[in-house]
């Protein structure tokens, strides 16, 4: 049986107040934190379904959630909405504290060569995962050099580097410091046997004033 269900009055009712307050909905009821990284995508938190009503007057085919959470109150209103609405519901999950497996820098990749655009992809904040996977789309998609798609992870977004979710940025910094002086690409780098996410993870610090901001604070995914 659904954890939510959306079949009665009282049941949505239900799902939406647990939404409201366990997923901090409220906070994003006037702020959706988007920014089009080109004419074809946009990048946000995780939107209401009636902002996804918005969304498709816009334009928007394709919604990419980026948080899995499959059982949570904001997956079954989401879904709910995008199958009512028409739009391509696609799932890709990726953390905010981890660096990304070979796989999943194939997966994003090939994400972005296989969706319908325009689209919106999110995460909970808009601000950590949708900033690694706009790094990504900038330099698969749009072709710019890593050291340009980076500014998809800047304070702008919200994004907060010197806290664990930094060590998405330590991932290119990585690459600029140790793939590209070799002339490797980013591809090739990622394949190489230099690319090792345990050891990158084991060697990333965070900031102690950032930890507390992100982790205890804001509370980020």
């Amino acid at each position: 049986m659904a954890k939510f269900d959306l079949t009665t009055p009282w049941g949505r009712f239900k799902t939406y107040l647990h939404y409201l307050w366990n997923d901090h909905a409220y906070l994003r009821l006037g702020f959706s934190n988007a920014h089009w990284i080109s004419p074809e995508l946009v990048r946000a938190n995780q939107p209401w379904p009636f902002q996804l009503a918005w969304w498709k007057k816009r334009g928007i085919k394709t919604i990419v959630n980026l948080r899995g959470g499959f059982d949570g109150s904001f997956y079954a209103l989401e879904k709910d909405a995008c199958e009512r609405l028409g739009l391509n519901f696609v799932d890709f999950v990726i953390t905010s504290r981890e660096v990304p497996i070979r796989e999943r820098v194939r997966g994003a990749k090939e994400l972005f060569e296989r969706i319908e655009y325009p689209a919106l992809m999110h995460c909970k904040s808009g601000a950590d995962r949708a900033g690694i996977m706009s790094v990504f789309y900038a330099h698969y998609r749009l072709g710019q050099p890593i050291r340009e798609a980076m500014q998809q992870l800047g304070p702008r977004y919200l994004h907060i580097k010197h806290g664990n979710t930094g060590v998405l940025d330590y991932v290119f910094e990585q690459y600029l410091e140790k793939g590209e002086p070799k002339g490797l690409t980013f591809s090739d780098w990622v394949e190489s046997d230099d690319y090792d996410p345990v050891e990158m993870k084991k060697t990333f610090r965070a900031g102690m004033l950032g930890k507390v901001l992100t982790d205890k604070i804001l509370r980020r995914e």
